[in-house]
């Protein structure tokens, strides 16, 4: 997408388009492109400041505070606040410099270690998650190219493959679990994470991964006896078009149970009314399992 209008910048930054048009006024946060006097167009790069303002506003940083901010002071304090997220913190330092240089071997025995050492779920959520989230600040903060990004996610995805693949599937379990994402969500490691834990709480899973058109689940689910439809969400579905879809699934589908995973900004929809478990945490999942 090279434009988005101010319900686009409301579903990917959770805060209210109200709230935004008010903003705009009153600290001249930023100049929007209109197409005409009624409506607001913005680009990639609008977005990105959108994020980053968003970012911090989320972490507790008042509005008139970050308005006073340069580009860089929101820079600044935006990489502060994520480098108080984890207390691994070394290790994961250590992965931004190898993905920043590219250094497959340093990157490889950082991730080695700490699986070896504490776990892959604990890997994933006290190191692979704070660094990835990390690594979503420094692209909003222009400090980190796409390519250093897919340098870290496919290796990472690798470490996860291996270790489901390690996993002996359950095919006589009674729960037996559909894991996919949506068309245009290309964010696959919380779907294997989610995998991996599944398999290794004996479940029987089907994995269709990443980027699935809704209307290919149809043909499976009719004949497949599975009982729980899990999804990870990030941006590509907004909350009112996943809330209408779910509704119609729990209608087609009353025996299965969806759970659905994703930043609290997506999730804070009110789902209340839905067959859905909603994590905004991903180490509610194995809380749930056990």
């Amino acid at each position: 997408m090279n434009s988005f209008s101010i319900r686009d910048i409301e579903n990917f930054t959770g805060i209210k388009a109200h709230t935004l048009r008010i903003w705009e006024q009153r600290y001249q946060l930023y100049q929007p492109r209109r197409k005409d006097k009624n409506h607001r167009i913005y680009d990639g790069e609008d977005l990105k400041a959108f994020l980053k303002i968003a970012y911090l506003y989320h972490h507790g940083v008042k509005i008139s505070r970050i308005a006073t901010l340069s580009e860089q002071e929101r820079n600044t304090l935006s990489l502060a606040i994520s480098d108080q997220s984890s207390d691994l913190c070394l290790q994961i330092h250590d992965l931004l410099s190898a993905t920043l240089r590219y250094n497959t071997q340093q990157f490889e025995t950082v991730i080695s270690n700490v699986i070896r050492t504490h776990g892959m779920e604990t890997a994933v959520v006290k190191v692979i998650y704070p660094f990835l989230e990390k690594v979503g600040i420094l692209w909003l903060t222009d400090q980190m190219l796409p390519a250093q990004e897919h340098f870290c996610s496919a290796i990472i995805r690798t470490k996860l493959m291996v270790a489901i693949d390690s996993l002996p599937m359950n095919y006589d379990a009674t729960d037996h679990f559909l894991l996919f994402q949506p068309e245009g969500e290309l964010h696959e490691i919380p779907l294997l994470y989610v995998y991996y834990m599944l398999k290794k709480y004996g479940k029987k899973v089907t994995y269709f991964g990443p980027n699935v058109p809704l209307r290919d689940l149809d043909p499976f689910l009719k004949n497949s006896g599975v009982t729980a439809l899990y999804s990870h969400v990030v941006t590509a579905v907004p909350p009112q078009v996943l809330h209408q879809y779910i509704q119609e699934f729990n209608q087609q589908y009353p025996a299965v149970h969806v759970y659905l995973s994703g930043p609290k900004t997506l999730l804070e929809h009110n789902f209340s009314d839905l067959r859905v478990t909603i994590l905004t945490e991903m180490n509610e999942f194995p809380q749930l399992l056990a």
